[in-house]
């Protein structure tokens, strides 16, 4: 047993901890330093038994359940949904255990506890992996569970809860003119790179001369959709993580890069700097932004559900009391928008979103809004677009499971808005 598998799966727990017991997501754990004192192949790991547990943590309650008392501490309930999680999936029964044990024996609470974790996983190891490939995939959440129902029926509901327990591979964006094939990858129908067992990203050929960036095949689609032109002035409104940033700015366009995030900018300046892409990076409140632009991309705020496969703690960590709240927002951002757009240009609205209300609904109520305004249902006929993903007023819905034989998508709505002259 190595302290470096012991230290992450310590970090795993504390990860677990606070998505579980605190209700913050992964991304603000790590954001705020969680695994900062790790090294990098252990941060990896760490990141990686969070999020494999939080995929799997229905299927692991499961099996700990009849070993289990109610009221057992939230800490060593992780620690052995981790480690029933690690076993299950085929790692060394003696190796898993151990670590476990050495780390509640540790824990100055719980310690008295290690002979509980000691007993329960060597009950794990004996007949946990073969009880847990008859389970059925995990469950989502009622908060989100019903609405996706709502929206789109029980079939597509099951559908998305199996690749969201499958996981997600890595697609990464291309520039123009460089060789996509440097990777090995599976170049998608929408012109993504699909990666499988991608390892460490910035030890890929291409990354550090800035040939592509990671952007999941969803989310590189709403740039397609706006269609930048070189020497338009485009503004990104919510612009981090980057990606759409990038891509309009390798099309030549004059970009200016909006979020209120100064931290999540940095990133995005960060990127900019490998890929050698010129943008005027600013860090503001969209709503207070003024000026007048060829072309607007809003990647709105919104509950992020479609980006579950990729971030199993957003089901777990929220509970959709915020959907009120960030529609009204998007709402207003839309309206904002559409004030800074020159006549005759046009708007790309667009959230990684399942619900309805975060998609079609917004782009059906600002149609009734602005007399000006209509979409563009050209817009969204792509190369690799089914045309039953066209929505009837006009927008792209993506869900997870389209292209669920490929590993999914995340769940995206986008729709072009022309302003009449």
């Amino acid at each position: 047993m190595s302290d470096s598998a012991t230290n992450a799966r310590r970090s795993a727990i504390y990860l677990l901890d606070q998505v579980l017991g605190e209700g913050r997501l992964l991304s603000e754990c790590l954001a705020a330093g969680a695994l900062d004192r790790l090294e990098p192949e252990d941060r990896a790991r760490a990141q990686r038994l969070a999020v494999e547990t939080l995929r799997g943590l229905e299927r692991a309650d499961r099996l700990l359940q009849k070993h289990l008392k109610k009221g057992t501490p939230l800490t060593v309930h992780n620690t052995l949904r981790v480690g029933t999680v690690e076993l299950c999936q085929g790692a060394a029964a003696h190796g898993v255990v151990n670590s476990m044990v050495e780390i509640t024996s540790k824990n100055k609470r719980y310690g008295k506890l290690k002979g509980l974790v000691n007993a329960v996983l060597r009950k794990i190891a004996a007949d946990g992996p073969a009880a847990w490939a008859a389970l059925r995939a995990p469950r989502l959440p009622k908060w989100l569970r019903q609405p996706l129902a709502q929206a789109w029926g029980n079939e597509a509901m099951l559908a998305i809860e199996q690749v969201q327990f499958a996981g997600a591979p890595l697609d990464v964006s291309f520039k123009p003119d460089t060789d996509t094939t440097v990777l090995g990858g599976e170049v998608l129908p929408t012109g993504s790179v699909r990666l499988r067992d991608a390892g460490q990203v910035s030890a890929l050929p291409g990354y550090a001369s800035g040939d592509w960036w990671v952007q999941d095949a969803a989310a590189a689609l709403p740039v397609q959709v706006l269609a930048p032109k070189a020497g338009e002035e485009i503004l990104d409104l919510c612009a981090a993580p980057g990606g759409k940033t990038m891509q309009m700015a390798a099309a030549g366009a004059k970009v200016t890069a909006l979020d209120v995030s100064k931290n999540r900018m940095k990133r995005v300046q960060e990127n900019l700097d490998r890929t050698g892409l010129t943008v005027t990076v600013v860090v503001g409140d969209a709503l207070e932004h003024q000026g007048q632009y060829d072309a607007i991309l809003l990647d709105a705020p919104c509950s992020a559900t479609g980006t579950i496969r990729r971030h199993p703690d957003l089901p777990q960590a929220k509970d959709g009391s915020e959907f009120g709240e960030l529609i009204e927002l998007q709402t207003r951002m839309l309206a904002h928008a559409w004030d800074l757009l020159k006549p005759g240009g046009r708007l790309v609205f667009c959230t990684c979103s399942l619900l309805p209300d975060e998609g079609e609904v917004q782009v059906e109520e600002a149609l009734d809004m602005f007399p000006d305004m209509r979409v563009d249902r050209t817009a969204v006929d792509l190369p690799g677009i089914d045309p039953t993903w066209i929505t009837e007023e006009g927008g792209l819905r993506l869900r997870p499971d389209y292209w669920a034989e490929k590993g999914g998508m995340d769940g995206f709505y986008m729709a072009r808005l022309h302003k009449e002259t």
